[in-house]
């Protein structure tokens, strides 16, 4: 008996010990102080099957009323921005919504990206960045050491008419800049206003 709760407070510490260096690792990924660590988002459908990975289903923090840019494009596929915060980190989080009112089950192919790398992020949203017209600079989404984005996957795509929560972090423009435009896959550009975390 002694035997199996000592293996369970060592599995236990194991778990702790992982997650921590997982935490740290991802954070000194942001190019900050490493002093936040990045929110996880999450997606979720009326049939969950928009449902991300593991690490991703936390909720938001967004405010689902308020909205900083709506997007059509895509054949019926609707992009909403609702929040937008710099975070003490370095790093942006941008939080929304993708509403697949197309006639079947919608999978953000195009919205991965086009580097190699990013392939191993499958359906997601890793192709997005922010793109600052006063200072002439895009900025794509933060990766962590295994080169898997910051962002939300979609795993098993998005349904039919649902609706699915998503997340993206990425560098933070200088602090004086806070318009900014948000890109992903062929949809039209969103501007919104980055507000203080």
């Amino acid at each position: 008996m002694d035997l199996r709760h000592t293996m369970k407070g060592r599995r236990a510490m194991a778990v702790v010990a992982v997650s921590t260096g997982l935490l740290l690792t991802v954070s000194g990924c942001g190019g900050g102080d490493g002093g936040d660590k990045p929110k996880a988002g999450s997606s979720s459908s009326q049939s969950d099957k928009g449902g991300g990975d593991d690490a991703q289903q936390a909720s938001p923090t967004a405010s689902q009323d308020q909205v900083l840019a709506e997007v059509k494009g895509e054949n019926g596929i609707t992009l909403t921005v609702t929040s937008a915060k710099r975070d003490q980190g370095g790093f942006v989080t941008i939080e929304g919504t993708v509403t697949n009112n197309t006639d079947n089950a919608w999978v953000a192919a195009d919205w991965r990206g086009d580097e190699r790398e990013l392939s191993k992020n499958g359906a997601s949203i890793a192709g997005a960045s922010l793109i600052d017209q006063k200072g002439k600079k895009k900025y794509l989404i933060l990766r962590d050491t295994s080169g898997r984005c910051l962002c939300t996957q979609f795993t098993g795509g998005v349904s039919q008419g649902a609706t699915t929560q998503w997340f993206a972090q990425f560098p933070a423009p200088p602090a004086g800049t806070s318009a900014v435009d948000f890109q992903v896959g062929s949809m039209p550009p969103a501007s919104i206003e980055i507000s203080e975390g």
